[in-house]
């Protein structure tokens, strides 16, 4: 039997498989790999018994389980599905498009005033070994993590960033969340990555930074407590011992390798 193979079926398998790429990815950070591998092989099992092998009776067993069984992983996943249905929202392709339509530039190139009150703040901190935490939005929203903290809507300076992270501060526990060049919340609570490659000197601190920027966008500042050191993260990875130049450079950069 002839069967017509057409760009369309071409286009319908890079889309399936995009799917669970992104899907495999947002199990991966959510530390669920071992659920999707077993989804995997239950998909694998209805299709051989309801489609190849015409197993009536176990195929419609296995169909209940397949309508159920979706509808419990939206409810045992939902935290991941809204990031992840947020992060397609907030992608650059998309923002390609949007200027297009819209004819608006890229406003965070052209204006980089706020990088230079972190930049000179985490210095100062540096010196003298004061723990610090600084969330920058990016693209995707960060307004989950700024309820957990203390609102400000603060212009944003160097010295008003030192005088929260000092450490007779109320606010200095937890991170700073800088959203559109104002410290939009302080002493907010973060995710905790739980990767297992992170060194062992680095704290807290680091953990949640590299934490949420394995769940958003955002940058993330930590000056360490016990050595002064300066590190970025983004995107899931860690950029350690910073100078006051490099740190500029990094934050002034719409994406980091």
């Amino acid at each position: 039997m002839y069967i017509h193979f057409g760009i369309k079926d071409v286009i319908d398998l890079l889309l399936v498989a995009f799917f669970l790429y992104e899907v495999y990815r947002l199990m991966k950070k959510s530390g669920s790999t071992a659920i999707f591998g077993g989804i995997l092989a239950f998909i694998a099992i209805w299709i051989l018994v309801s489609q190849i092998f015409e197993m009536r009776l176990m195929g419609a067993i296995l169909d209940k389980f397949i309508s159920v069984g979706f509808i419990v992983l939206v409810i045992l996943f939902q935290e991941e599905i809204r990031r992840f249905l947020q992060a397609m929202g907030s992608h650059r392709g998309w923002k390609i498009i949007t200027r297009i339509f819209t004819n608006r530039q890229d406003s965070v190139k052209d204006d980089l005033s706020y990088v230079m009150p972190i930049v000179m703040a985490a210095m100062n901190m540096s010196k003298n070994k004061t723990g610090a935490l600084i969330v920058l939005q990016q693209e995707m929203n960060l307004d989950l993590y700024v309820q957990t903290g203390e609102l400000l809507n603060a212009n944003l300076s160097a010295r008003l960033i030192e005088n929260i992270f000092f450490k007779n501060s109320p606010l200095h526990d937890g991170a700073m969340i800088v959203v559109d060049k104002k410290i939009k919340a302080a002493a907010c609570i973060l995710p905790v990555s739980q990767k297992n490659d992170i060194p062992k000197e680095l704290g807290l601190r680091h953990r949640s930074a590299l934490g949420i920027s394995q769940e958003t966008d955002a940058k993330v500042v930590v000056v360490s407590e016990e050595n002064g050191k300066i590190a970025l993260a983004h995107n899931g990875k860690l950029h350690l011992n910073l100078t006051g130049e490099e740190l500029q450079k990094l934050l002034s950069k719409p994406q980091l390798e």
